[in-house]
């Protein structure tokens, strides 16, 4: 299993329109008591996002361990199907059925919190900080509200490939890939040049992760307007136009999903593309020629700080076992259960230090391994680039602006003040 953001169709607009018909949206920042200093007794009920089929020994071991450690605690686990997730949690959330403890990525949490019904568990579990990688305690900060409304647990990125044959034709170093944009810019070009346009060094266009690891601020501190169209916006979409004038991006690439750049990666026509274990192992099998000169490096940014994908557990606000849900949530959440969960699926932990662990830092030949190694050593400082509140159809706009900005179609300023302005006012209407 390889998480991603994983959301819904519908997504956090379902839980926003429930919360809205039912009176519940008014609120903002965390409802009911935050005094969570009580005991630890009565039933939790724990919601998890489609983890039951693969790992119900691995949670029921979980739940037996806390009702060890709190005999006057009892816990209740609910999983749910990935399909319909938002809807689920839109129909409690309206219905006042929301379970105690909640599996949530970031842009199904922002909805709850700011209907009032997400703990704000900076102030009533904040002694835990401590305990989390920054960035994946940040992950669960919402826009424009104060405070932390989930405790992170797993994580995942994902490093880049190369072809290190490819660099070596275009007269690159294969054992130096492009660490910045810069880098990547000018190395694209050459290598476009070199191989008389014949090979490319991306499959795509920049989305918007793409322009958070350039350094472009997505959003206003408060969180009510998107503001990529600012000028190092302009400026990485001004290089994209110049990387598809040189070819150095492949013909395809304003139509290009993950499935069709990874088939193009595969057939060496482009020498760079994100991917994981799996693709190792399918690269082994099928391409053996690019599996014998494949090299893994960390994700191009000038930040120094790779792209997170983030999962969390909530607090409900409401909870009146407010004491108990927090105290389970850490505890699943916490540095041997993350640990032990991470060696049953290809994850990591959220917590400091575990990333430090043999695990993650020995190769032992395997491709998982190398994979698994590459990950980690990003995951220490990663970020959690895209912005909760931005909507499938406003990544559909800014692909839209990028493609028209990248074919000559329209000025990258234009495209993207456009492609802002219409953003912004989906954030209105929304």
């Amino acid at each position: 299993m390889r998480i991603s953001r994983r959301t819904a169709v519908v997504g956090a607009a379902v839980i926003t329109a429930a919360l809205a018909l039912t009176g519940c949206g008014a609120g903002g920042g965390s409802g009911g008591s935050e005094n969570v200093s009580g005991k630890v007794e009565g039933q939790v009920t724990f919601q998890t996002w489609n983890l039951k089929a693969n790992f119900k020994d691995y949670f029921e071991g979980v739940i037996a361990d806390f009702e060890k450690k709190y005999p006057d605690a009892k816990v209740k686990w609910i999983d749910q199907p990935a399909e319909g997730y938002a809807e689920k949690l839109s129909a409690d959330a309206a219905g006042g059925t929301l379970p105690d403890v909640v599996n949530v990525s970031p842009d199904l949490a922002y909805p709850l919190a700011k209907a009032g019904l997400a703990l704000d568990l900076q102030k009533a579990a904040g002694k835990y900080r401590g305990e989390y990688l920054d960035g994946a305690w940040r992950s669960q900060e919402m826009p424009g509200m104060p405070g932390v409304y989930a405790f992170p647990w797993y994580l995942n990125t994902g490093p880049m490939f190369y072809n290190k044959e490819l660099f070596r034709r275009a007269g690159l170093d294969p054992e130096k890939p492009p660490k910045t944009y810069g880098e990547l810019f000018r190395d694209a070009v050459s290598m476009a040049k070199k191989s008389g346009r014949k090979t490319a060094m991306l499959a795509g266009t920049p989305a918007v992760e793409d322009f958070g690891r350039y350094g472009v601020r997505l959003m206003n501190a408060q969180g009510t307007e998107f503001t990529f169209n600012e000028p190092k916006g302009v400026e990485l979409l001004k290089h994209y136009k110049e990387l598809y004038a040189a070819g150095a991006l492949d013909s395809q690439a304003l139509t290009a999903n993950a499935e069709s750049a990874g088939r193009k990666f595969q057939q060496e026509s482009v020498a760079m593309n994100p991917g994981g274990a799996l693709d190792l192992q399918k690269f082994k099998k099928e391409a053996p020629s690019l599996y014998r000169h494949i090299g893994i490096t960390d994700t191009v940014n000038n930040t120094g700080k790779a792209n997170m994908y983030v999962q969390g557990l909530m607090v409900n606000a409401q909870s009146g076992v407010k004491p108990a849900a927090v105290a389970f949530a850490h505890f699943v959440t916490d540095k041997k259960n993350q640990m032990a969960f991470a060696k049953k699926v290809t994850i990591f932990p959220s917590t400091k230090g575990s990333l430090d662990d043999p695990y993650f830092t020995k190769e032992d030949g395997t491709d998982a391994t190398r994979v698994r190694v590459a990950s980690a050593a990003s995951l220490k400082t990663a970020v959690n680039y895209t912005p909760v509140l931005l909507s499938d159809q406003m990544k559909t706009v800014l692909r839209n602006a990028v493609a028209r900005a990248v074919q000559g179609k329209q000025s990258p300023r234009a495209a993207l003040d456009g492609a802002v302005a219409e953003c912004n006012r989906l954030l209105k209407t929304g």
